[in-house]
């Protein structure tokens, strides 16, 4: 009998989450995906006979619909962009956190911290004003220099490039923090050795510091870029996927059809389809990721 509990223990302590798990994520999915085949909106949550089951119709009128087409575009822009930007800033600030001898690099981590624990309504607020064309804070900075005002948040391009930099300023604090634990991780006889042998701080930077950080950059990698392929918050509240949907995200996109147009089952077949790219993005980088180590 106490064999059996034994072995029954850790279950019973892993049920809870395995619980909440199957209710909030795998359920959701799987609700999901059945309803991507139908099309369900408020009349059908009200009366269920009101829904009818369309099969694959949801995603060939998706995968045709120019608006979908384009944030597409956008959300690969903020990729290819935001992510290299992310992972870079926050090493380099992981590394001059970890190495600067003054006392004054120690308040950095607060400083660079607090933005990604910042409520995004609060910030975006903020970053408003600092966007505005006609008084902000930034073109008023452009004209001091007799530099003409740039449209923040008006022009197609530049819109998506002023979302990246508010996006940047806020999710280099949790990535620097896992990046400065792994720095600490590095044992200093290394460095020392290094020294001895003659190695500038360059040297040490690319022959110790990043290789012995492969696997923390590996993992800030893969969560960043499903981060950013879930772009949401930032051009939902600051632009609401305008100009002309030059901002618009996948994310909002499903957003904007499932709550605003109340066409659950066309978003349903949306967000499945993120979801099936973020997974490909993933068992891409963790097969990259095998071979580098194989090697």
């Amino acid at each position: 009998m106490r064999n059996f509990i034994n072995k029954r223990a850790p279950y019973l302590f892993i049920s809870p989450a395995l619980l909440l798990l199957m209710m909030f994520s795998l359920i959701p999915i799987v609700v999901a995906f059945v309803i991507s085949f139908t099309d369900i909106s408020l009349v059908g949550l009200s009366d269920w006979s009101q829904i009818n089951f369309v099969g694959i119709d949801n995603y060939i009128e998706i995968m045709t619909d120019p608006i979908f087409l384009k944030s597409i575009g956008n959300t690969l822009f903020y990729v290819v962009i935001g992510v290299p930007l992310v992972i870079t800033c926050s090493l380099g600030i992981a590394v001059l956190i970890n190495f600067g001898e003054n006392r004054f690099f120690q308040f950095f981590r607060l400083i660079f911290y607090t933005p990604s624990i910042t409520n995004v309504v609060a910030v975006a607020v903020v970053w408003s004003y600092l966007y505005n064309p006609s008084f902000g804070f930034l073109n008023y900075l452009l004209a001091l220099a007799d530099i003409p005002a740039v449209p923040w948040l008006q022009h197609p391009v530049i819109a998506k490039i002023s979302l990246i930099i508010l996006a940047l300023w806020r999710a280099i604090g949790t990535n620097m923090i896992i990046l400065l634990a792994a720095l600490q991780g590095i044992p200093k006889a290394y460095y020392e050795a290094a020294s001895l042998d003659g190695a500038n701080k360059w040297q040490q930077l690319f022959k110790i510091t990043v290789p012995m950080l492969k696997f923390a950059i590996f993992f800030v990698t893969v969560t960043t870029i499903i981060g950013w392929l879930q772009f949401f918050e930032e051009p939902f509240i600051m632009t609401n996927g305008g100009p002309l949907d030059s901002t618009t995200s996948i994310s909002l996109f499903i957003y904007r059809n499932g709550f605003q147009f109340s066409k659950f089952g066309y978003a349903a077949a949306g967000s499945f389809l993120l979801f099936i790219a973020i997974i490909i993005v993933t068992l891409i980088q963790f097969r990259m990721q095998k071979v580098k180590n194989e090697d």
